[in-house]
């Protein structure tokens, strides 16, 4: 496992909340945080830091060997046990429930980063954009790679060269990036509005799951295709994974949850979540098909679809929006009837003034279905 630095000297590493440091300070902080925290310690928890302390803390666990907690300090999941193997403790995101606690060795991450260079480009000329919390794992493995390649990772979107988002926080990034060269996103499936506004910008999607790191990857508009060593399968239109990067204790063959297809040479197709499947009336309508169509109109700032019982048709559509403030529900209702499938059309519109989201940015779904009930 090499999970050195990969900078050194006056290269800058970190420019983050007004802190600057250079990898060669960078280094020399990483020392003094395995002296003063103790080179036995039985795991250092880098939740509730400041993201330079925390990567300082992840940087110090990977030296040490040291198990490291990186967890949404307002959403703990229980955890009985650490594996003696584990390096890394963190959670799902919750978008579909509460956040289940994962291990995963240092392997598990490090491994991956050859091919995720491959496919993103970044070097250590970039400046890498963080945009969401540490505790969110895309966050947080686009932090720790960006490090390994001997980049700077940095809030400041006026010096970034790359950065990793989701594609309604990509958006606001945009605008305010004048150098951004490559955009990574991942968390959900990008839209045809993100990739407007990114229009120029190098897209690199991944899908990938909390319990398996990476699965596939593509640079737009090529298909998302299987890394190096992770096998597929399809299962009831199910999604499998087989993958040196699952986390410590899954099953062999990891049941994702997603509908999927599967092509020729790797090539991946994700439908969504299985569980976001809508039965009307015989016809199978994907919650996240009907929303990416509904985040395109006119008013809309977010949508979030599931399932509603029917005594005659079994489920029909309910759409749960937030507004931005352009447009009426009352429009959005018309623009839909115009662009949506007679099965595929909310029956049930719901306005709502904030949108539930997970750390990373995406919809919480599972969330808004609680809500809901």
């Amino acid at each position: 496992m090499n999970s050195e630095l990969g900078g050194s000297g006056d290269q800058p590493a970190l420019d983050f909340d007004g802190r600057t440091y250079t990898y060669a300070e960078l280094d020399r902080a990483i020392d003094r945080w395995i002296l003063e925290h103790g080179p036995g310690a039985p795991a250092y928890d880098a939740s509730t830091l400041p993201v330079p302390d925390a990567l300082i803390c992840v940087c110090a666990a990977a030296r040490q060997g040291t198990p490291v907690i990186v967890e949404n300090p307002e959403a703990r999941p229980d955890r009985a046990v650490v594996p003696p193997s584990a390096f890394l403790l963190v959670a799902t995101s919750g978008s579909t429930g509460r956040p289940r606690p994962l291990a995963r060795t240092a392997a598990s991450w490090f491994d991956s980063f050859p091919a995720f260079t491959e496919v993103t480009g970044i070097d250590a000329t970039d400046h890498v954009l963080i945009t969401g919390p540490l505790h969110a794992t895309m966050h947080l493995f686009g932090a720790v790679h960006a490090l390994w390649r001997g980049a700077c990772v940095t809030d400041d979107p006026s010096r970034a060269t790359v950065v990793h988002a989701v594609p309604a926080v990509l958006r606001e990034v945009v605008g305010k990036a004048p150098k951004l060269r490559t955009a990574v996103v991942a968390g959900t499936a990008l839209d045809d509005g993100a990739r407007a506004v990114a229009d120029g910008i190098e897209i690199v999607e991944y899908y990938g799951a909390a319990e398996l790191s990476l699965v596939a990857a593509r640079r737009v508009p090529e298909p998302l295709r299987l890394l190096d060593g992770v096998d597929a399968d399809i299962r009831d239109g199910l999604l499998y994974v087989r993958s040196p990067y699952s986390v410590i204790g899954v099953p062999e063959w990891f049941g994702v949850g997603d509908l999927a297809e599967l092509g020729d040479d790797g090539e991946l197709t994700v439908r969504g979540r299985g569980d976001s499947a809508i039965n009307v009336g015989g016809t199978t309508v994907i919650a996240e098909d009907v929303e990416r169509i509904l985040a395109t109109l006119d008013g809309v700032a977010a949508a979030a679809v599931v399932g509603s019982p029917h005594s005659v048709l079994g489920e029909t559509v309910t759409a749960v929006v937030e507004l931005d403030g352009t447009a009426e529900i009352a429009e959005v209702r018309s623009h839909a009837r115009r662009t949506l499938t007679k099965e595929a059309l909310p029956r049930r519109w719901v306005p709502i003034e904030s949108m539930p989201r997970t750390a990373s940015g995406k919809v919480a779904r599972g969330r808004v279905r609680d809500w809901l009930a």
